[in-house]
């Protein structure tokens, strides 16, 4: 099922039970409920990810955030994964959570805190090397789908959709991410361990075809082999014009149907997307030339030069408040959609994306105009203020827009504003969730949401590293 079928929201009761039971065991500031999955049932333990929770536990004065980042840090390995060895090789299926099906890009968001461990955890190594293989395959399957079964026999819910849908694809939205995502995983693997194992002669074809993709995209002769339409009342599950969306011109950047929220764009080139495929394709071709595979160099090199040239030319635009900042979405001819969304890659998580970005005047620009009232989902209410997006609706904030200011702020009353945001919002239980509502937070959608939880725990680690003094 899609992502918007599981939206769940907490009943008054189940909330109350949640805040009674919590309320009953931390009054001394000391003692928590157990609400991690309990180790006999867990799907995988990593020794080295066990060592760091009981290090960020024993050490940070913030007990409350210690029990949260116990609770949400190991979430994806507690929960969502599935490692076998298929064909001599290791095999891990990643589920994002509620839904049983395996997102190219939560899937490598989900297990990427995890990198710094490999080199002191084989087994975890060899887990995240199934990912990679995993991912080779989905990829080689279908560039244009998001999200996929571990049966390759499974008919999906979304199988009516006139798009070319195959068995063992849950959904086929064509959505840039998804093919950037598992190259900068792959680039995180190697860069951490060395190690190029992965990246055989199958990843290599795959990686091809990610550069076909994106030239296919890029629509500068015709429309292209991609289409989507679904029958539904939601606008933002579907594309007009036949699938096609509203027409672009043509200006080397690439054109994504959807975005990593999983709704429909508006105006195709959709900029984060872009910067984010920039920085992936000098990322895979440093990783294939280590891992000794040949992939079209050439057809890199004029990508990444017609999507930088696109984005100056038609992706930064002047603001009449904040001067020259990059664009959500636009469209060739002039059309612009000043917004930004919470689903990462956005407008605010460029600079985690892409470490340079942290000294660019048009991301810091734009990071001021995404977290202010000019950004139409950026909220601000008694329960917190954060961005959003039409996925679930109005006046919900997700935690995962908190989490990346974080991430991406150097200024401490900044870090621990979003600390205490995130502390005082997950409901009493423990957990990150989707999104929660700006002068609610016990009302919030999806209390099994992996992406969120495990970013929750880099964020946290991160802080503990750097700035230990934010989390007494």
């Amino acid at each position: 099922m899609n992502r918007r079928r599981f939206v769940k929201q907490t009943s008054l009761a189940t909330t109350a039970l949640l805040l009674s039971r919590y309320t009953n065991t931390w009054a001394d500031n000391t003692s928590f409920p157990v609400v991690r999955t309990a180790a006999a049932d867990r799907n995988f333990t990593s020794k080295a990810v066990e060592k760091v929770i009981a290090e960020v536990k024993n050490n940070i004065g913030n007990k409350e955030l210690a029990w949260m980042f116990e609770n949400c840090f190991p979430n994806t390995l507690d929960t969502t994964v599935d490692f076998d060895v298929t064909d001599g090789k290791p095999d891990t299926y990643v589920i994002t959570g509620d839904i049983d099906a395996m997102w190219l890009r939560d899937s490598s968001a989900q297990v990427w805190p995890y990198l710094p461990l490999c080199k002191e955890d084989d087994e975890l190594k060899q887990l995240i090397q199934g990912v990679i293989n995993r991912q080779t395959k989905c990829i080689l399957k279908d560039t244009y789908a998001n999200a996929f079964y571990k049966n390759e026999h499974k008919k999906s819910a979304w199988h009516s959709d006139k798009t070319h849908m195959q068995h063992g694809v849950h959904e086929r939205k064509w959505e840039i991410d998804s093919l950037c995502y598992p190259i900068r995983l792959a680039h995180g693997y190697w860069k951490e361990t060395g190690d190029t194992t992965p990246f055989d002669a199958q990843w290599a074809i795959a990686m091809q075809l990610v550069i076909k993709t994106f030239q296919e995209q890029q629509r500068t002769d015709n429309k292209g082999p991609y289409s989507f339409n679904r029958k539904t009342d939601n606008a933002t599950d579907t594309q007009p014009m036949g699938g096609y969306g509203y027409p672009v011109r043509p200006n080397g950047l690439i054109c994504s149907a959807f975005r990593p929220s999983d709704d429909a764009t508006l105006f195709a080139y959709l900029i984060p997307s872009n910067l984010f495929a920039f920085e992936s394709l000098a990322q895979l071709a440093t990783v294939a030339k280590a891992a000794k595979q040949t992939i079209d160099t050439d057809a890199v090199d004029a990508l990444m030069n017609q999507i930088v040239t696109g984005v100056d030319n038609d992706g930064k635009i002047k603001h009449d408040k904040f001067g020259k900042i990059f664009a959500y979405e636009v469209n060739g001819y002039g059309g612009t959609n000043f917004m930004d969304d919470a689903n990462v890659p956005s407008l605010l998580s460029l600079s985690y994306l892409i470490p340079s970005m942290h000294s660019d005047e048009t991301y810091k620009n734009t990071r001021k105009f995404v977290l202010s009232k000019e950004n139409p989902f950026f909220y601000k209410g008694k329960a917190g203020e954060g961005i959003g997006g039409p996925h679930v609706g109005a006046d919900y904030i997700w935690p995962i827009s908190i989490i990346m200011r974080g991430l991406t702020s150097t200024d401490d009353k900044e870090i621990k504003q979003c600390l205490d945001m995130l502390q005082h919002s997950h409901a009493g239980t423990g957990f990150m969730h989707e999104a929660f509502h700006k002068d609610d937070a016990s009302k919030y959608t999806r209390s099994w949401f992996a992406w969120a939880n495990t970013l929750f725990g880099e964020f946290i680690w991160k802080v503990y590293r750097e700035k230990p003094e934010l989390l007494s």
